[in-house]
């Protein structure tokens, strides 16, 4: 007969069995029972100081790793304090599993003491969830919940287990095999499609490979750089797919849409193919959908068949792996090749390097004061490509996503479809937890860094030296940006006097890390060297940037992508004789 033991022992058994290395979280009513276990286990648990923190790190901890990212919490607040990284996970495609309490199964709709239906809530932003009363289903729902976040589209799964469950006898048996009726993600892409595929991009003259957030998932960057150099097509790389193709490849025009680049936005404007590598037409992309790169052709291959056609009509849908797709085309396009057939796009790639060259990423130096790209484009040389990159959301994770250089994946890691201020501090924890050895800098706004330094403690505590650079220029100042453009420069709500309070260098140094500050040009490398020279405690930067510096180029909300401006009053002018 197996061993008795409670469902919290199982629970961490569970955990364990599922390779589970790291956890971040924070104890409380529900979940306490799982708490004591833990104690006994292999697994690093991370006392996090907000719920927030916990989800957010095991998203930079997946994202950074390729692993599934864990995260606990107790039941009511402690769950609702998940929804926002559960929510940025599945708009992201990041694999996580979040572990909830729940009060116990005979309180259950009965608005016990902190009592919330997590699963109803989550329901529309998890990939799958579930909720637990009998412990004796403990195992196989874990197992279950890791193979739903890790395979096909990678998506966030909660699991919510009664305090009952977690307090009853059961036995542990970890299930030899997974039986879900109705999920399985299709991986390999249909030959059909794949030569219909072929055919167009022969067939093209003004093809681009635009690529998202899907390959970096799909580990896909050897197989994409492959097709690149096998045709010579240009490549656009969306926000979420920074690092999927090497920045300083000569085909690469960086990233399209709203903040893109000139190039990159004209690429899919006058394409005539747009093969697009998972990557889903988000509205920051493409502007005005009804005037969105109106005489192209659609070649769509996603993992996600849901995704296929949903914002923009697919000519060639293909429902498969990105990799899988990607090994698939080259062997088709190889045989085109032997057999003589190649696609001939010399115009095009002149044309494009030719606006590339006439619209180059590029910002002012006011005078006395430090410009915010300065410091990115300089923590960027300094720091290097080899360094793990993450944003919060606004001014900084634009200029982050065009002024450092990213050559490989898994190196840019930002809160992409949901936007989520915040994100940066507690995504370098997890990320520098996943990757003890790398060097993890979190590029944040002072706005973004007011609503999560408190992870600092943690960091701190725990021996997570990450460096945090925050981009100081005393506004929410995207939404400064918007209202200099849009509002008449009525600034309502958006001075938030951070040159003043708090002192972001007393902070620091109230939890624990270093603390620097730099508003010179002049002292901008030397503050970036010492920070990187201190490896052993974490490091807080204070830029004092210029306050009026803006993101360019843009495309305003709901306008269409050949309105993109250069600069303020600068509209680029494309010679199409030249197509």
């Amino acid at each position: 007969m197996s061993e008795q033991i409670t469902g919290a022992q199982s629970l961490v058994t569970s955990l364990e069995a599922a390779g589970v290395t790291d956890i971040f979280g924070i104890p409380g009513g529900a979940i306490l029972p799982a708490y004591d276990p833990l104690m006994d286990s292999t697994i690093r648990h991370i006392l996090v100081r907000h719920e927030q923190g916990a989800g957010h790190a095991a998203q930079g901890y997946a994202a950074a790793t390729g692993r599934v990212g864990v995260c606990m919490a107790t039941s009511g607040p402690g769950a609702t304090n998940l929804v926002t990284p559960i929510a940025d996970a599945h708009m992201d495609s990041v694999p996580i599993v979040a572990v909830t309490g729940q009060v116990g199964a005979s309180a259950i709709g009965t608005d016990a003491f902190q009592e919330a239906d997590i699963r109803g809530i989550t329901m529309p932003i998890t990939k799958h969830n579930f909720l637990v009363t009998d412990p004796d289903e403990i195992p196989r729902r874990i197992a279950e919940a890791f193979h739903i976040a890790s395979t096909g589209r990678p998506g966030p799964v909660l699991v919510d287990i009664a305090k009952s469950a977690l307090q009853s006898m059961t036995t542990f048996a970890w299930p030899p095999e997974l039986h879900l009726p109705g999920y399985r993600p299709v991986t390999r892409p249909h030959s059909k499609q794949i030569r219909e595929a072929a055919r167009l991009m022969l067939e093209s003259r003004r093809p681009v490979l635009y690529v998202g957030g899907g390959a970096v998932r799909a580990a896909a960057s050897k197989e994409l750089r492959e097709l690149a150099e096998l045709t010579g097509m240009p490549v656009v790389t969306t926000l979420m797919a920074r690092g999927a193709f090497p920045d300083s490849h000569p085909q690469h025009l960086g990233m399209p849409g709203m903040h893109g680049t000139v190039a990159a936005v004209a690429a899919l404007q006058k394409s005539d193919l747009i093969i697009s590598l998972g990557a889903r037409f988000d509205d920051r992309v493409t502007g005005n959908l009804d005037s969105f790169a109106p005489g192209a052709k659609v070649i769509h291959a996603d993992i996600d068949p849901a995704e296929i056609g949903k914002n923009r009509h697919a000519d060639v849908p293909i429902v498969g792996d990105v990799r899988e797709v990607l090994v698939d085309l080259l062997v088709a396009l190889r045989s085109d090749a032997e057999q003589g057939r190649t696609g001939d796009y010399e115009g095009w790639v002149r044309f494009l390097e030719g606006v590339r060259d006439t619209y180059p990423l590029g910002y002012d130096k006011p005078d006395g004061s430090l410009a915010p790209q300065y410091v990115i484009e300089r923590l960027g040389a300094i720091a290097g490509p080899d360094a793990i990159y993450t944003s919060g959301v606004g001014q900084h994770q634009m200029w982050a996503a065009h002024y450092v250089g990213y050559e490989q994946p898994r190196k840019w890691i930002n809160s992409g479809g949901l936007g989520t201020m915040g994100f940066a501090v507690p995504a370098a924890m997890g990320a520098q937890v996943g990757c003890p050895g790398e060097v993890v800098w979190a590029i944040d706004g002072d706005g973004c860094f007011q609503m999560t330094n408190q992870e600092l403690a943690t960091c701190a505590i725990n021996n997570i030296p990450i460096k945090v650079a925050v981009i100081n220029n005393e506004s929410l100042g995207m939404v400064r940006q918007w209202q200099t453009l849009f509002y008449n420069q009525r600034y309502s709500n958006t001075d938030l006097h951070s040159k003043r309070i708090p002192d972001f260098v007393k902070l620091a140094d109230a939890y624990g890390c270093v603390g620097l500050a730099c508003d010179s040009p002049d002292d901008v490398d030397a503050t970036i060297t010492k920070a990187m020279e201190i490896n052993d405690v974490p490091v807080v930067v204070d830029f004092r940037v210029h306050r009026d510096a803006m993101v360019w180029p843009m495309v305003a909300a709901g306008t269409s992508n050949d309105e993109i401006k250069y600069a303020r009053d600068l509209a680029p002018q494309f010679d199409e004789d030249d197509l």
